[in-house]
């Protein structure tokens, strides 16, 4: 799906860096001074709460509007120098003409994006193939259900193989198999060298999917890091103690948060070292089973980080 000659120019730059972005509409300041970047053949999240900037942004990365100061970059060009077939868009509210049948729609928005007839035709057959809808070409858009339809969406976006796909809400309408088929088109399509930009506020997702993501809000960058190293930076201090013999003692070494036969999950001190609690439950005759750190979720820190910024 990918050419040779592309996968080279994957490995020079950036696919996409902002430089000190800002958009305002009215007394409105929808991004201020965003900078960040995309690796290049990364699955990346764009992250944060309703009104964030989340939309601006990725209207300002299609051409759709443009920033008022700052500068983007893709694959080290500006927005303005890609070609139409360099990025794919699916956003979270489909526009596609409901009247049209499946195959005629998508062989339509193809040659739109430069495909002759011949190459879109043979794109289709491919996803229609990967997609197991090899029957749906004469059925009507309107027809559909809603996430019938996201399938013919996705199909749309990825038919003119864009080097940069931006997924608003991809799963939107589907049940948990057909999430899972679409999940497994993305993660095929990462393989083969496309970056991922993914937009949604399922976080179980995103820790599924993205390696990096980047977390907006009120239009400035909270942080941006990978998905591991923010559970690891901000952890708290909480493990699962499983054991055998009698309960483990209190202490001040530790908070209890929950406990249940065998089982016990406590909030360590934060001058206390693990090594202390496990010296203090051997030290009480406890046989140790198990010894687990328990990482914050995505979820966790996107509230905690949302909610720190909403009082600063």
């Amino acid at each position: 799906m990918v050419s040779s000659t592309w996968c080279v120019n994957l490995a020079i730059v950036e696919m996409l860096e902002f430089h000190d972005v800002k958009k305002s509409f009215g007394n409105v300041d929808a991004l201020k001074q965003v900078s960040f970047s995309v690796p290049t053949g990364a699955m990346f999240g764009l992250l944060g709460p309703n009104g964030a900037g989340k939309t601006t942004l990725i209207r300002i990365i299609t051409n759709i509007i443009a920033a008022d100061q700052g500068t983007i970059t893709c694959q080290g060009k500006s927005l303005a120098d890609l070609g139409k077939q360099f990025i794919g868009y699916m956003p979270e509210e489909k526009g596609m003409y409901k009247k049209m049948k499946v195959g005629e729609h998508l062989v339509y928005l193809g040659q739109l994006k430069g495909l002759s007839k011949k190459e879109v035709k043979e794109r289709i057959a491919f996803w229609f193939d990967r997609l197991k809808i090899t029957d749906w070409w004469d059925k009507k858009i309107q027809d559909l259900s809603k996430g019938m339809q996201q399938k013919v969406q996705f199909i749309a976006t990825v038919l003119h193989q864009p080097g940069l796909l931006i997924l608003d809400e991809p799963f939107s309408g589907l049940d948990p198999i057909n999430t899972e088929v679409i999940k497994e088109q993305i993660f095929y399509l990462n393989q083969q060298g496309t970056t991922i930009l993914f937009s949604t506020h399922r976080m179980e997702q995103v820790e599924e999917i993205c390696e990096n993501v980047v977390l907006i809000d009120r239009g400035s960058v909270l942080v941006n890091d990978g998905v591991d190293r923010l559970k690891d930076t901000y952890k708290k201090g909480i493990y699962d103690l499983s054991y055998s013999g009698s309960a483990l003692p209190k202490s001040d070494l530790y908070e209890v948060l929950m406990e249940s036969e065998n089982n016990i999950r406590i909030k360590k001190h934060e001058s206390v070292s693990t090594n202390e609690i496990l010296k203090f439950a051997l030290e009480s005759r406890l046989s140790v089973n198990g010894f687990k750190e328990i990482l914050p979720s995505l979820n966790e820190i996107f509230i905690d980080l949302v909610n720190k910024n909403e009082h600063a």
